[in-house]
C-alpha cells in the first residue's frame, strides 16, 4: 500500500494500521484504535479519529455532524456519546465495551431507525449466530448485551416510538467463564523468551501479570511515578480500570530485577511503563498480539492468554490456604462471600496482600508436589 500522511497513523508488523494517540491525548480520554489491515478503509477510520481529536483540541466537539441519517440508531448513539451519563458515569472499560460492540452493530444496523422493518427477531438472531460462529460465543453474548442497552438509550431519546426490542426474545446466555491457567515455570519461560526476542516490555508485563494478579488493562496503566515503597518492598497501589476498586500490585524478586533492567534501558519517565518494540505504549490490541507471538514460540498451538495469569494466582492462593478476604484483597474483586462488608471493614492494605502472596508461595509448593506425585 502507498504511504499515507494521516497524523498518528502507524503500522504494526507492516500489516495492521493503528491510530496511536500521544500520552497527552490519552490523558484527554482518547485510546489507541485498531483500524484493520492497511488500506483505504483503515485510513478512513484513522482520519475520522484524527478529526475527533482536532475537534476536541479546538473545543468544538459540538460542531461534529453525525454521519448517520436522522432518526437512526447511529444518530442516537452519537447523541448518547455526548451525554454526561456516557462520559462521566461509565467506567472507561465499560465505554470500551460499548465501542467494541458498536463496531459490529454499526455496519449492519447503524443507518436504520429502530422502527425499521429490517430490525426483527429473525435478523438479530442471524446477526448473533454469525458472530457466534465467526468470532466467538463470548463476543456474540457481549454484542447482544450492548445492543439491548443501546435499545434502551434509543427508547429514552424517543427513537423507538414504543416498539419493543426484538432482541429480548433471543436467548443470550453468558458463556461459561474461562478456566484456563498457567503455572510458574511456564510464566518464567514466557518472560525469558520475550526478553530474548527483544519484546522487553512484554517480558516485564508477563512478570507483572504473574506477581500482581492485575488484569492486562490495569497493567497497561502502570507508570514509573506510580511505584510506591523502596527496594524489595516496591509495589503499585492503583484503582482498577474495570471496577474502580483499590488494589495493590506486589512484585517478587524476579519482577523487580526485570523492571530495573528494563527501566535502565527505557526510562519511561512519562506515560505508561509497558511498551512494545517500537516504543509505543501497549494498547488493548498490541499487548495480546505480542503475547500471542511469544506464546506460539514457547507453546505452539496454545490458546491461553495473559489474563489467565490472574486466575493462576487465585488457584495458588487458595491451595495455600488464603482466606476469601485475603484473595479478594489481592485481586480487588468480589471473590469473597460478603465483599461489600469486606470493602467497608477491611479495606485493601499492603499487609493483607502480602499474606495472600505468602499463601500463593505455599500453594505453589503444594501444587508442584501434587503434580510430581501424579
Amino acid at each position: 500500500m502507498g504511504k499515507v500522511d494521516i497524523p498518528y497513523y502507524v503500522l504494526k508488523k507492516g500489516v495492521y494500521g493503528y491510530w496511536q494517540p500521544t500520552a497527552a491525548m490519552k490523558a484527554a480520554g482518547f485510546k489507541s484504535v485498531r483500524c484493520g489491515k492497511d488500506g483505504p478503509q483503515a485510513w478512513a477510520i484513522a482520519a475520522q479519529w484524527n478529526e475527533r481529536w482536532q475537534r476536541h483540541r479546538q473545543g468544538r466537539e459540538q460542531d461534529a455532524i453525525s454521519k448517520w441519517p436522522a432518526g437512526s440508531i447511529g444518530e442516537a448513539f452519537d447523541r448518547y456519546r455526548k451525554t454526561t451519563e456516557r462520559t462521566d458515569v461509565k467506567k472507561s472499560r465499560t465505554r470500551e465495551e460499548w465501542e467494541r460492540a458498536w463496531t459490529r452493530i454499526a455496519p449492519v444496523f447503524g443507518d436504520l431507525p429502530p422502527t425499521s422493518d429490517e430490525i426483527t427477531l429473525e435478523t438479530l438472531s442471524r446477526f448473533r449466530a454469525l458472530i457466534f460462529n465467526e468470532v466467538s460465543p463470548r463476543e456474540a453474548w457481549r454484542t447482544i448485551k450492548i445492543w439491548r442497552a443501546l435499545w434502551n438509550v434509543c427508547a429514552s431519546l424517543q427513537y423507538t416510538h414504543g416498539k419493543k426490542d426484538p432482541a429480548l426474545s433471543i436467548t443470550n446466555s453468558q458463556p461459561a467463564p474461562r478456566s484456563k491457567s498457567w503455572v510458574e515455570w511456564e510464566a518464567v519461560i514466557l518472560a525469558k523468551k520475550a526478553w530474548r526476542e527483544k519484546y522487553y516490555g512484554l517480558a516485564v508485563a508477563i512478570a507483572f501479570a504473574w506477581d500482581t494478579q492485575l488484569s492486562p488493562a490495569d497493567l497497561r496503566g502502570l507508570t514509573k511515578a506510580g511505584i510506591a515503597g523502596e527496594g524489595s518492598g516496591r509495589h503499585f497501589p492503583i484503582e482498577r480500570a474495570k471496577s474502580g476498586r483499590s488494589a495493590i500490585g506486589t512484585l517478587g524478586r524476579r519482577s523487580l530485577a526485570l523492571m530495573d533492567a528494563y527501566l535502565t534501558m527505557f526510562p519511561c519517565e512519562v506515560g505508561a511503563i509497558l511498551r512494545n518494540r517500537s516504543g509505543a505504549i501497549y494498547s488493548r490490541f498490541t499487548l495480546p498480539d505480542d503475547f500471542a507471538v511469544v506464546r506460539e514460540l514457547c507453546f505452539p498451538g496454545d490458546a491461553r492468554t495473559l489474563a489467565d495469569m490472574r486466575r493462576s494466582g487465585a488457584i495458588e492462593a487458595q491451595a495455600g490456604g488464603a482466606t476469601s478476604a485475603e484473595t479478594a484483597a489481592k485481586m480487588a474483586n468480589s471473590i469473597s462471600t460478603s465483599n461489600a462488608l469486606h470493602k467497608t471493614y477491611q479495606p485493601v492494605d499492603l499487609e493483607t496482600v502480602r499474606q495472600a502472596d505468602a499463601a500463593r508461595r505455599l500453594g505453589r509448593t503444594r501444587l508442584r508436589a501434587r503434580t510430581n506425585n501424579d
